[in-house]
């Protein structure tokens, strides 16, 4: 933030109420002559300049920062209530306008509402760069989540465009997706130089709760006969991640949404609010937007919470990761038990792929595990494994799933049988040849009496 007036008091006083509001990022300049060799030099994410300048008319200056610097936001700051200059304040790219005595609570928000314009253009920037450069640079941050899904590199340059900000980060997909791994990938990118704090809300009343995060004053409530510091000050100047936050109560919402809005918290039994410096990542694994129709999630924590909106897909819709993450499985559950990795049938692969993994990569790698601890030598037994797989339903043939790079897994999901392959080779030629069977026989390598016969007995 960069203020700029000639009065060095109300410089002080507008230092004073930005701090308190927690945006304490300030460069404060006296003259009006410095602003622009000072933007010719360095960024800005939002200027408060005052109009009445004793070097350089305001309206004159307003409208060489905003021809120059058509990306920062300039709020203007005058002692003259003139609806003129406002509108050519206005008109000359000021983003907002402010009368002397300045309303400290409307100049923070408007402060705070250029800063989020700011940094979403250049979260919109580095999108736009990791998109089009179509790598990952710091990819390091991405290691421990194994993965050749084309869905979860495009996730990758999402993340890394978004880790920088403030803002808040929502995570969504069902159980056992991943959610915590790609939490923590967020905090590596940030930079932030704190820990990562995780809470998972789930099953945990109000006071719980906020006892947990926010930490209470001595006789807060029975039994608390000492001060204690919440998890929200652990991860001060770091990420504050809380997991299951679709079962948060009505009570704690509000809380949550206050730190959100203000910065702000409570500790139990006290009245004197605190700050938090702590990024704030959430997870769920339930649709949000059904609690809130049901009236069990409150429409306005769900907007503060969905700046950056990362919805992970299931297992299911990424075969092609299932060799990468046996492999993996394999190679940790061998270690954790000081065993040689074992060696598998090829048929192991082809009949993981064909289930649907309603616990997603946490139940693979719990029937890997499992299959690991009672290995007794050779290949790997499938027994442990179709102690879950032939328990749960086959997968819908009309299904688009695949795995790997075989067809026949685009076709059924599992692998085909040769029936099953031998009618879509048919049907996909006659519907490529017009439906001509003597040039879909050709296609096919058949005379046209032998496709007739296989088409008679279909």
């Amino acid at each position: 933030m960069l203020l700029a007036d000639s009065d060095p008091e109300t410089l002080s006083a507008y230092r004073s109420f930005l701090t308190e509001a927690g945006l304490a990022n300030q460069v404060t300049l006296t003259g009006s002559r410095e602003l622009l060799p000072f933007l010719a030099g360095r960024d800005a994410g939002v200027i408060l300049l005052d109009l009445e300048s004793p070097h350089l008319p305001g309206c004159e200056l307003l409208a060489e920062v905003t021809a120059n610097h058509p990306l920062v936001p300039v709020i203007v700051v005058t002692a003259v209530s003139d609806p003129a200059t406002a509108v050519s304040c206005m008109k000359n790219g000021a983003f907002d306008y402010h009368v002397k005595p300045v309303d400290g609570a409307r100049l923070v928000a408007s402060i705070r509402k250029a800063l989020e314009m700011t940094s979403l253009r250049g979260e919109i920037s580095r999108l736009s760069h990791s998109l089009l450069a179509g790598n990952h640079e710091r990819s390091a941050a991405f290691a421990p989540i194994v993965t050749r899904s084309q869905k979860m590199t495009a996730l990758f340059g999402y993340l890394e465009a978004v880790a920088g900000t403030n803002q808040p980060v929502l995570i969504t997909g069902e159980t056992g997706v991943g959610k915590d791994l790609v939490a923590r990938a967020v905090h590596r990118l940030s930079g932030v130089q704190g820990r990562f704090v995780a809470i998972n809300a789930g099953g945990l009343d109000d006071q719980m709760f906020s006892d947990t995060l926010f930490g209470h004053k001595k006789g807060a409530f029975t039994g608390a006969g000492e001060v204690r510091d919440g998890m929200i000050v652990q991860a001060a100047g770091g990420t504050l991640f809380l997991d299951e936050i679709g079962e948060l109560s009505p009570l704690s919402q509000v809380k949550i949404l206050r730190l959100l809005q203000e910065g702000e918290y409570y500790p139990l039994g006290s009245d004197i609010p605190l700050r938090s410096s702590a990024r704030i990542i959430v997870a769920t694994n339930q649709q949000l937007e059904q609690l809130i129709l049901a009236g069990n999630f409150r429409k306005d924590l769900y907007y503060r919470l969905c700046a950056h909106h990362i919805q992970i897909p299931p297992l299911r819709e990424r075969k092609e990761d299932i060799p990468l993450l046996l492999e993996f499985f394999l190679e940790k559950a061998a270690r954790s038990l000081g065993q040689p990795k074992p060696s598998y049938r090829p048929e192991l692969f082809n009949y993981l792929c064909g289930y649907h993994y309603p616990g997603n990569v946490r139940e693979l790698r719990s029937m890997v595990f499992d299959a690991m601890a009672r290995h007794q030598g050779g290949n790997l037994s499938m027994t442990s494994f179709r102690k879950v797989i032939g328990k749960a339903p086959a997968p819908i043939a009309a299904g688009r799933t695949y795995c790997g790079d075989d067809p026949g897994f685009q076709l059924t999901g599992r692998f085909p049988t040769l029936k099953e392959m031998e009618g879509y080779l048919i049907e996909e030629a006659l519907q490529m040849a017009g439906g001509n069977q003597g040039a879909a026989a050709a296609m096919l390598g058949l005379t046209r009496q032998a496709l007739n016969k296989r088409l008679c007995r279909r």
